[in-house]
């Protein structure tokens, strides 16, 4: 089964780019969507009460994660007590998840990985082609902001993240977003039937 990663900075258009995937019939696993489900599991839950406090909580016990972000985005290290209780949670998701996929049959699977550094320390690993999507800084502030996210919150996640130059050297294939959602849908729309020919 083909694992194709796509990957790039906030407000790029990562999501579009797996849309013109996802509606040619591909299954799709968003890591940050995996992300939001481990945040339920109660053993995360303590872990994360315990690290950065319990106004982290609504009044049922879950958490809300604007909270949470503004706590563990604002320094490295404080990013770094995130991801030692959520990566190896969204990690075991994530495997088994892929496990199901190749159970089933599935020829190929998107993997939205929002969170990539590296291939060889992530788990893009068993990537068979990464996708990066890019777009200028400015373009995905103000795209962030317009999807409903805080300016200050914005910057600071953009500067948690690696740079286009790193994602270029990662990536296999490289969209540059800096016009319509349309335009990107349809590149990456003609690059597919082009890899499956």
């Amino acid at each position: 089964m083909k694992k194709l990663f796509v990957i790039g900075g906030m407000g790029a258009g990562k999501s579009t780019a797996s849309k013109a995937l996802t509606d040619q019939g591909l299954p799709l696993i968003d890591l940050d969507k995996v992300g939001h489900d481990v945040l339920k599991w109660e053993v995360v839950k303590e872990e994360l009460g315990e690290t950065f406090g319990d106004d982290i909580f609504d009044a049922d016990g879950e958490v809300i994660r604007n909270k949470l972000a503004a706590k563990a985005f604002k320094t490295p290290a404080d990013t770094r007590r995130l991801n030692r209780i959520t990566m190896p949670r969204i990690e075991e998701s994530y495997t088994d998840m892929i496990r199901e996929y190749e159970a089933a049959g599935t020829d190929a699977v998107i993997v939205e990985y929002s969170a990539f550094k590296n291939r060889e320390s992530s788990l893009a690993y068993s990537a068979d082609v990464v996708i990066a999507v890019l777009a200028p800084t400015d373009v995905r502030i103000q795209r962030a902001v317009a999807s409903g996210f805080d300016e200050d919150d914005v910057r600071r996640r953009i500067a948690r993240q690696i740079t286009d130059a790193d994602r270029i050297e990662a990536a296999d294939v490289v969209f540059n977003n800096n016009s319509t959602k349309d335009e990107l849908y349809n590149k990456v729309l003609t690059w597919w039937q082009s890899y499956q020919d």
